[in-house]
């Protein structure tokens, strides 16, 4: 099992005022699995990806990433956590306007200290999976969004995490853009990797292989939990 949520609840303060934001929830990810979460806005699924993620921490409950829990966990060792084994996917990219695609590949393993010829290496290969590789010079704003989102992608790939973290990795994109990321994830989960989507759209979460809903904070588990979303079509 690579990430375990038990009995977990998030609460924020506004004031002294307590707002719930998560509650009691449960989640069990088997590697290689590739899991859509749903929701509407202001249903906890952004709160939900930063608590899985290792950008914040739960109010109560157990968060366990590879058997490890991240409750008892300092801030240096979230951080490396998050540079070494989780790869995030943005709506809008986060791509550093003057940097070119290659470096904005390469940049988290500058920070995990590789060389700059394996990092150059590295994200050149990262960018030839993601069908790139023409166009390694060039800089954000000479690229279309899709092609922003890919190389975004090949970031979050280039440390070989062990966890893809999406967030509405399709909402800044045209359909057929879109339909071209979403092929892109499919592949990687084909080759094992685990991958956690967040999305609002049905017709981009059927693209996983199992969907869950969050409501109100709660995490509601489809009943027929075994059943694949490709095998109830």
């Amino acid at each position: 099992m690579i990430l375990e949520l038990k009995n977990v609840f998030k609460n924020y303060y506004r004031g002294k005022t307590e707002i719930p934001v998560l509650n009691d929830i449960n989640l069990s990810v088997e590697e290689g699995e590739y899991l859509a979460i749903m929701g509407p806005s202001g249903s906890g699924k952004t709160t939900l990806m930063n608590l899985i993620g290792c950008l914040d921490t739960p109010s109560a409950g157990e968060h366990l990433l590879n058997g490890r829990k991240i409750n008892e966990l300092d801030d240096n060792a979230l951080a490396d956590i998050r540079n070494r084994e989780i790869g995030f996917v943005f709506q809008n990219f986060h791509l550093l306007p003057k940097m070119n695609a290659l470096d904005n590949v390469a940049l988290p393993l500058l920070y995990a200290g590789v060389s700059q010829k394996e990092r150059r290496e590295r994200a050149a290969e990262a960018l030839k999976a993601v069908g790139l590789e023409e166009r390694v010079q060039f800089f954000p704003n000479q690229l279309s969004g899709g092609q922003c989102q890919r190389v975004a992608i090949a970031r979050a790939m280039v440390t070989n995490p062990k966890l893809l973290l999406a967030d509405e990795p399709t909402g800044a994109l045209d359909t057929a853009s879109g339909d071209q990321i979403m092929e892109i994830f499919r592949e990687l989960s084909d080759k094992g990797m685990t991958i956690i989507m967040i999305t609002h759209e049905l017709a981009v979460a059927e693209r996983a292989d199992k969907i869950c809903r969050i409501l109100d904070g709660r995490l509601l588990i489809p009943e027929n939990e075994g059943v694949t979303a490709r095998e109830e079509e």
